[in-house]
């Protein structure tokens, strides 16, 4: 069983905390990438990154001075969003942590998939973002099937906590003999399950957590997650949807 997650757009160096254990496994392609945002003028990527100027300032002297290779941050310690934030992996236990370095992994428009203690550096880059290089005209075509691919060989059941920006890049590529089960985490709102986004980022966070801190093996066990007013809807799921609803 794999857990899949989104990346985050703000991150950190945290080169104290935990030692990351491995280079990213397609880091290569990362290089390829990095070399075609160096050539793009200043212009060019504050349109691709779709920020502000303080932030485009920022990211591009990031860029000037990024080392993938060294001073690098555990990927599950880097992303500071607000799934992350609720995940909280910096007060795991060392058992928890062994169990998201195995089961869980990061979709990454720069990186293609991180395990947890892969080591990287700040970056901005989304999935959606429209950038070709090597004759791929965006970020989709760039890594095709290679993360869909990795994730098949590794297992065979698939829990989907990621936003649909990361998660089509496994779902385009579904096969009959993998069992891939999304997560909805809504409200009942005039007969309709409706996702509040900042809502459901704490919830997937928590999961994760749940996740760790049962040492979920089956995806029977995901019907017991009962955390944030969150509770397990029989009557709205199937055996492709898991759909938890928001109780007050």
């Amino acid at each position: 069983m794999r857990i899949i997650i989104s990346p985050a757009k703000k991150m950190n160096v945290d080169t104290d905390s935990l030692p990351w254990r491995d280079l990213p496994a397609f880091l290569p392609k990362t290089e390829e990438i990095l070399r075609k945002l160096r050539a793009l003028s200043a212009q060019e990527l504050q349109k691709l990154w779709k920020c502000n100027d303080q932030l485009a300032a920022l990211n591009i002297e990031r860029l000037e001075h990024m080392d993938l290779r060294r001073q690098l941050t555990p990927a599950i310690l880097s992303y500071e969003g607000i799934q992350y934030q609720y995940m909280a992996p910096s007060v795991f236990t060392y058992e928890e942590l062994d169990y998201v370095q195995e089961h869980l992994r990061i979709i990454s428009g720069f990186y293609g998939i991180l395990k947890p203690f892969d080591g990287v550096t700040p970056y901005r880059l989304e999935m959606q973002a429209k950038l070709s290089l090597c004759n791929a005209k965006d970020l989709y075509n760039y890594w095709n099937s290679i993360i869909a691919s990795t994730l098949f060989s590794e297992t065979n059941c698939i829990i989907n906590l990621a936003s649909k920006e990361y998660s089509q890049c496994i779902s385009k590529y579904l096969t009959d003999d993998i069992r891939y089960i999304t997560c909805t985490f809504g409200q009942q709102i005039n007969g309709k399950i409706i996702e509040k986004g900042t809502m459901c980022k704490m919830a997937r966070g928590e999961m994760v957590r749940y996740m760790a801190e049962n040492q979920v093996s089956n995806p029977e066990q995901l019907k017991a997650f009962d955390r944030l007013n969150y509770h397990y809807s029989e009557q709205h799921s199937d055996p492709e949807n898991y759909v938890f609803l928001y109780e007050k």
